[in-house]
């Protein structure tokens, strides 16, 4: 994983969405295919738009109070926050392209 993605929990998330305005929440679990499919395309994103989006990994298995709040019922599902307001979610594995592109709109 990348240096530059956060591991989020049901303790540390409102924190993490309140100090950054741009953010992308990786909704994921273990044992989803998917979802590991798509985390090397968010490691080379958090990488390259370090400083502008910050990216964090939140294991819904783990994290059962954030999945509920969220009502996150399939993954990967792909959180959008700008300055707090959630954007529209993006859901299964999207190209890497499509991703950046979507969030550069948000900037």
């Amino acid at each position: 994983m990348s240096g530059n993605i956060t591991t989020l929990t049901d303790n540390n998330f409102d924190s993490f969405i309140e100090n950054n305005p741009l953010i992308l929440v990786d909704c994921w679990a273990q044992w989803c295919k998917p979802c590991l499919m798509l985390s090397p395309i968010l490691d080379e994103l958090a990488d390259e738009l370090s400083g502008k989006v910050a990216i964090g990994k939140l294991n819904v298995d783990e994290n059962p109070g954030i999945s509920y709040r969220f009502n996150i019922s399939a993954i990967p599902t792909m959180l959008v926050f700008k300055k707090g307001v959630m954007q529209e979610p993006l859901v299964g594995v999207r190209p890497k392209e499509d991703i950046k592109k979507y969030l550069m709109s948000k900037m």
